[in-house]
């Protein structure tokens, strides 16, 4: 292996580095957004459940 060719590997290993970072950061970002969303759903979710009595019940 030259060293041109050593260069060019380890000027790519680490864009790869960088890029691994950055997607891992993305991930965590998003599994952020998840929670919140799910924790968002659930709540509507109970208000909705909560101001609509079910019809079947007779209202009892």
């Amino acid at each position: 292996m030259t060293d041109e060719e050593a260069q060019v590997l380890r000027r790519e290993n680490d864009y790869l580095k960088r890029r691994n970072a950055q997607l891992q950061d993305d991930v965590t970002s998003l599994g952020g957004q998840l929670l919140r969303l799910q924790q968002e759903l659930e709540r509507m979710s109970g208000r909705r459940a909560a101001a609509s009595p079910d019809p079947l019940s007779g209202g009892q």
